[in-house]
């Protein structure tokens, strides 16, 4: 359905990331990966959703005086946000243990933003998930992290992977937004997109 839409446009993605690509290949769209390196740095006072906002605006900023008509830009950020604090991807084996044994038992949020850029627009829409997991003993812990390997996700853990099917209690909001990209609202903004 999008694809007709933006025939004349050239999509964007600003990301490295196999499953947001994978997304935008579900979603039927014609796109372009387009890297840049950004040092992910955000000030301290920020808090919840404002980190992954931005974060996503600081990706674009990268792309400024490179875009030309018809391009639309698209960069994001999500992050897992538990107990006032953000948990980003874990520094080591360690680090990811102690992540999802903070999480284990407990309910945090997971916050995406996605930003659309052209060269004379910009725009931001986010994405808030409740996630809930039940307890989860030491020996599932070292099991998933020693089969799945999640040490390049935020919270050290993946809902698609075997952690998610064992020990996601229950979940309220877009659960491809845990995955890393709110699917359901990015084809919604593209299909509203005023061209």
């Amino acid at each position: 359905m999008l694809r007709e839409k933006f025939k004349n446009h050239k999509i964007i993605l600003a990301s490295g990331s196999p499953r947001r690509q994978q997304f935008f290949r579900d979603l039927d769209l014609d796109f372009e990966i387009r890297l840049k390196e950004v040092d992910e740095v955000y000030p301290d006072h920020l808090q919840a959703e404002e980190i992954p906002i931005y974060l996503a605006e600081l990706k674009s900023l990268a792309f400024d005086g490179e875009l030309i008509e018809n391009e639309i830009l698209i960069t994001s950020d999500t992050i897992v946000w538990h107990e006032g604090k953000a948990l980003g991807k874990p520094v080591d084996y360690n680090d990811a243990v102690q992540m999802l044994q903070s999480l284990a038992g407990k309910t945090h949020m997971v916050f995406t933003a996605v930003c659309f850029k052209t060269i004379s627009s910009f725009e931001v829409i986010t994405a808030k998930t409740e996630v809930t997991l039940h307890s989860i003993s030491q020996e599932e812990i070292k099991y998933y992290l020693d089969h799945c390997k999640p040490f390049d996700k935020a919270g050290s853990y993946g809902i698609q992977d075997w952690i998610g099917q064992i020990g996601v209690a229950s979940i309220n909001g877009t659960y491809t937004n845990v995955m890393g990209l709110p699917v359901d609202l990015v084809y919604n903004y593209l299909k509203k997109y005023n061209i």
